[in-house]
């Protein structure tokens, strides 16, 4: 995966898994896992995923505990459906305050080709401070698809959300107080060349 290549040093992730019968037991989370490896591989740090049930409220909280520990990505998996019990993008739209409908869109037409009901997937994915959040579906499948897309781009996303340009530099008004120092330097001395002349 490419994604590595351009992801900013000391990148964290965090991993939700958002299904009933995972976080009761019924079966082994699989999505989950796969998800947290395949963002390994990128060159995130990520810790186990973490399980929830599919309600709305545990879904916000869960998502609102990653943007305060300063994550830069958080990926969930699971609930992007049309099932009663989907409410993922309902939790996430409460959470984020910017979407990003261009890579949803991607991460849905990245499945259609082979899995048709790709297309009924109502995943969002939006900014938040400076943590980019995505929903993907709860399938293993899903969760491939979801990285080659995430693989592209997440390293630019998670250097724009750091401040970086469009470019991978440093923004204006970020390069921080030395740069301030230099410029205001920079003005005295134009200043200083108008008087003289």
């Amino acid at each position: 995966m490419s994604g590595r290549r351009h992801l900013p040093a000391g990148a964290r992730a965090r991993v939700i898994t958002v299904s009933d019968r995972a976080y009761r037991g019924i079966y082994a989370d699989r999505s989950g896992p796969l998800l947290v490896a395949g963002l390994v591989e990128l060159g995130f740090e990520v810790g186990a995923a973490t399980i929830v049930p599919d309600g709305r409220d545990e879904i916000v909280a869960a998502l609102r505990s990653a943007v305060a520990d300063g994550v830069d990505l958080v990926v969930s998996t699971g609930g992007t459906g049309l099932g009663p019990r989907d409410v993922t993008p309902e939790a996430t739209r409460e959470v984020i305050e910017r979407a990003v409908p261009g890579l949803a869109e991607a991460l849905r037409a990245a499945g259609r080709e082979t899995v048709p009901a790709a297309m009924l997937s109502r995943g969002l994915v939006g900014t938040v401070a400076a943590t980019l959040v995505v929903n993907l579906p709860g399938s293993t499948g899903g969760v491939r698809d979801g990285l080659g897309v995430l693989a592209g781009v997440v390293g630019h996303a998670v250097a724009q959300l750091r401040g970086a340009d469009d470019h991978g530099h440093p923004a204006a008004g970020s390069a921080g107080p030395a740069a301030a120092v230099d410029a205001a330097a920079v003005d005295a001395a134009a200043v200083d060349a108008v008087d003289a002349g």
